[in-house]
Formats: structure tokens, C-alpha cells, sequence
């Protein structure tokens, strides 16, 4: 087995050609054989693969002596909420969130609620890689048994959230985890709700389980047809939340996270790709702002170590501490409902976040290559922008004395170089997103012509 069996999300891939029951169990006898045993919480989104793969993974925790403890179909953040309430010490979440239905895929989280870090995930790797597995002799291997979390988790989350008028909000679930759970919860709240796509379904018939402009053409119409305030999507697992506006708009994913960011106030975190009109807004009511790496395990780090009120990446994804570490795309989408009743409408609101030009771009580069280039990326970024200020957070990230700001960042998921640019003026935006281009394309090209 290669070293190289986690991503930027966990363990993902296709059913049968990298995801098999077979991986399954040996990921299950990892991560007893590290907690030493120990209580293990097991949830599965809607996948129709996902009850075999709880089955495998539940097969090797009780192998290396772990009591394992199956919460059944729910969302991702549910899974890690039962974890903290069950007092458990590890929790582990099968599902491949947006990917499509052919995909599946195990994520570990501890017992506070956070994700596996990449150095806990590099030892389940060396584990399974020297077959260093606990394994229990017939008296001392684990038992299994079933509970009921999920009312809990929409009881916590109902007395969490205070709305006080019977708004209109249309809910896309796309048959994925929460289609059983948001739905309810708004209900319960007293706000009028419409459903699309909110039936459990592992084919995912309604729509694609990622929750792009496209995919979410639907909803984009039912809310300006149906007069709603707010429409509510997510991914299969709903560790995230997209908005529609009541002008039936994808919310801007940047100023979206920088009105919440304001009304959480203190410090906040987000991650290098954010805009900058988050640090503008956090100015404006003497917050701070503190930058990480791309990942929801390096948000809920660094909100830990800050003791940050809040954080998330502009994709949607986002932790509030105050009730968990785990990324929640249904309390993220209650945050969203709750400034809206309070504040007015939410095209509004965002339309008084400040806006600036921005590009965002990826060159192909393949995955072995990534690192050599970004070698050669480095020294040339440093001589292009002498007096810039460079930070290497997660890629090579350039800010100028105006704040104008380009990165340059691998993907950790796709055989992309990634870039993105902001600039309060059009023309600069142009000129330095055109020098930066340059420099990775001309750096992918002379390494991949080296290797042929």
C-alpha cells in the first residue's frame, strides 16, 4: 500500500478501484490499534455503499478491541457532536460529502469534536502500511451497539438558534444526510419551509451532492418564485451550507463569511484564499483576523489556540466553537436565518460588505510535479515583488503595500496549481494575476519537459 491513502478530507475515492470493504477494515483496526481500543463512534451519510463500509470499518474496531458504537444515517456534524456526547474518543464518519454517488470515504474525528490532523492521519497511514495492527485474541476483542444521537443534536441545535419571526426558507438537501434534519429544525424554530430534494437517497436523484450554481438551479428559482427569504443547500453530508439570497442569488461566499464573522465579533479565523473584505469588516467593529491553511482541521487549530469565536473557509465551511469543532453546514445555515430575522434582508446586508475584483484560476500540473514547481515558483514570486510581503501559511501567498494579494497555493485535492488575486483596482488586479500566470506556467512547463 502507498503512503498516500489521505487527502486534504480524509480517505476518499471511487467504490471498488480505491474504497473497498477490504480498506475499510484495515482503517478500522488502525485507528483502534491508536486510541488503544477504546469507545469509537460510527455514522454513515445516504451513499448506497455506506452500510458495507460501516460494517467493514466496525468489523476491524472491534478486532483491535474498541466498543463501537453505530449512530446510523446522519450528518457529518452530528456524527461529531455524539461523539463529544457520548464521551467517546474517537468518532469516525463514512462518507465522500460532495462527491458524486460512485465515491465513498472514511474521515476520523477526536474526542473534541475536530477533525483527525495530518500527523494523527500519517500515523493510521504507518500502521496500515507495516501491518502494525493490535489485534485481540477472542476474549478481549469489542462489542457493538447502537444509539440514538440525532434528536439530541436537533434539540441542541433548536435552543442554540433564536428566530423570532415565520420566515419563508426554501431547503435543498439533495438527498444527502440532512435531508431528515434542517427541514425539522427550521420547522421548529416557527419558519415556513419548502423542500427540494429532502429525501435520503445514495443515487443522490434530485441533484448532484455538490452544491454548485449549477447543481442548484431549483432552488435558485423555487425561492424567487415562491417569494422566500433565504434558500438553504448542502453537500451530502452537510458539513456545509450554500445560501441563496431572496433575490434568488448564490450568496457571495466571501461576504457571506464576513457578515457572519461580524456579528461573532473577537477574533475570528479563515483561511489564505478568504478576501480581504473579512479583515475590512472585522476592522470596522475592532476585530481581529487570523489566517491558516486550507482545511477545516486547520480552522478548528487555530481557533482552539486563539480561543477564536469563530472561523471558516469561504467554500461554506464552517466551525462554531461555541458548539462544536466540527464543521456544520446545518448551524452555519440557522446562523444565516438568524442575522436575517434580526437584521433584514440578506441581498441587503451583503450588499453593504465591500466588493473587490478577484480572479481565481488553475493550471493542470501533475501531483509528482507539484512540489519541484512550486521550488521554482518561489525565488521568481520573490523577484518579481521585491517589497511585497510573503507568507507561506499554505503556498506562497503575496501581499502588496495596497493589500492588493495573489496566492499561489497546489491543490491538495486535484493536479492543479491553484491561483487567486484581489486588488482594489481592475487594472492591477490584471497586471499582477498576468505576471504571476507567467511565472507557474513557464515553471510547469520546464519541469514537465525535464522529466520526459
Amino acid at each position: 500500500m502507498s503512503m498516500s491513502l489521505f487527502g486534504t478530507s480524509g480517505i476518499r475515492g471511487k467504490i471498488r478501484s480505491k474504497i473497498t470493504s477490504e480498506l475499510a477494515l484495515k482503517v478500522g483496526k488502525a485507528i483502534a490499534t491508536y486510541v488503544g481500543g477504546g469507545k469509537i463512534v460510527i455514522g454513515h451519510d445516504p451513499r448506497t455503499s455506506s452500510e458495507m463500509l460501516v460494517s467493514a470499518v466496525a468489523a476491524g474496531l472491534m478486532e483491535c478491541g474498541s466498543k463501537v458504537i453505530r449512530i446510523g444515517m446522519v450528518p457529518t456534524p452530528a456524527l461529531g457532536y455524539a461523539v463529544k456526547k457520548l464521551n467517546a474518543d474517537t468518532g469516525v464518519m463514512i462518507t465522500a460529502s460532495h462527491n458524486p454517488p460512485e465515491y465513498n470515504g472514511i474521515k476520523a474525528w477526536n474526542a473534541n469534536g475536530m477533525a483527525y490532523t495530518p500527523s494523527q492521519e500519517d500515523e493510521i497511514e504507518r500502521i496500515i502500511h507495516d501491518n502494525d495492527f493490535d489485534e485481540k485474541e477472542w476474549d478481549k476483542i469489542g462489542n457493538i451497539k447502537d444509539a440514538k444521537i440525532i434528536e439530541d443534536y436537533k434539540t441542541d441545535l433548536i435552543n442554540s438558534i433564536d428566530i423570532k419571526n415565520e420566515l419563508k426558507v426554501v431547503v435543498d438537501a439533495g438527498c444527502g444526510a440532512a435531508s431528515y434534519v434542517t427541514p425539522y429544525v427550521l420547522r421548529e424554530l416557527g419558519c415556513e419551509v419548502i423542500t427540494l430534494n429532502c429525501q435520503p437517497d445514495g443515487f443522490f436523484p434530485g441533484r448532484n451532492p455538490e452544491p454548485t450554481e449549477e447543481n442548484l438551479k431549483d432552488l435558485m428559482e423555487t425561492v424567487k418564485a415562491v417569494g422566500a427569504d433565504i434558500g438553504i443547500a448542502h453537500d451530502g453530508d452537510a458539513d456545509r451550507a450554500v445560501i441563496v439570497t431572496d433575490e434568488g442569488k448564490i450568496a457571495d461566499f466571501d461576504k457571506l463569511l464576513a457578515l457572519v464573522s461580524k456579528k461573532y465579533g473577537g477574533t475570528i479565523v479563515t483561511t489564505v484564499d478568504a478576501s480581504l473584505c473579512i479583515e475590512e469588516c472585522m476592522e470596522e467593529i475592532g476585530g481581529k483576523v487570523i489566517r491558516t491553511k486550507v482545511g477545516d482541521v486547520n480552522v478548528a487549530n487555530e481557533i482552539m489556540k486563539h480561543n477564536a469565536s469563530f472561523g471558516g473557509e469561504p467554500s461554506g465551511t464552517w466551525i462554531h466553537p461555541t458548539f462544536s469543532l466540527t464543521p456544520d453546514g446545518i448551524f452555519s445555515a440557522l446562523r444565516v436565518v438568524e442575522v436575517i430575522d434580526k437584521e433584514g434582508n440578506l441581498s441587503d446586508l451583503l450588499a453593504e460588505i465591500p466588493s473587490y475584483p478577484n480572479i481565481r484560476d488553475k493550471i493542470q500540473c501533475p501531483d509528482m510535479h507539484k512540489k519541484e514547481v512550486m521550488k521554482i515558483i518561489e525565488p521568481k514570486l520573490k523577484n518579481e515583488f521585491p517589497k511585497a510581503k510573503i507568507d507561506k501559511i499554505d503556498g506562497i501567498r503575496i501581499t502588496l503595500k495596497d493589500k492588493s494579494w495573489i496566492l499561489v497555493r497546489p491543490s491538495g485535492t486535484e493536479p492543479y496549481i491553484r491561483i487567486r488575486a484581489e486588488s482594489r483596482d481592475k487594472n492591477k488586479l490584471k497586471n499582477i494575476y498576468n505576471k504571476v500566470h507567467s511565472i507557474v506556467k513557464k515553471a510547469i512547463n520546464t519541469v514537465v519537459s525535464c522529466k520526459q
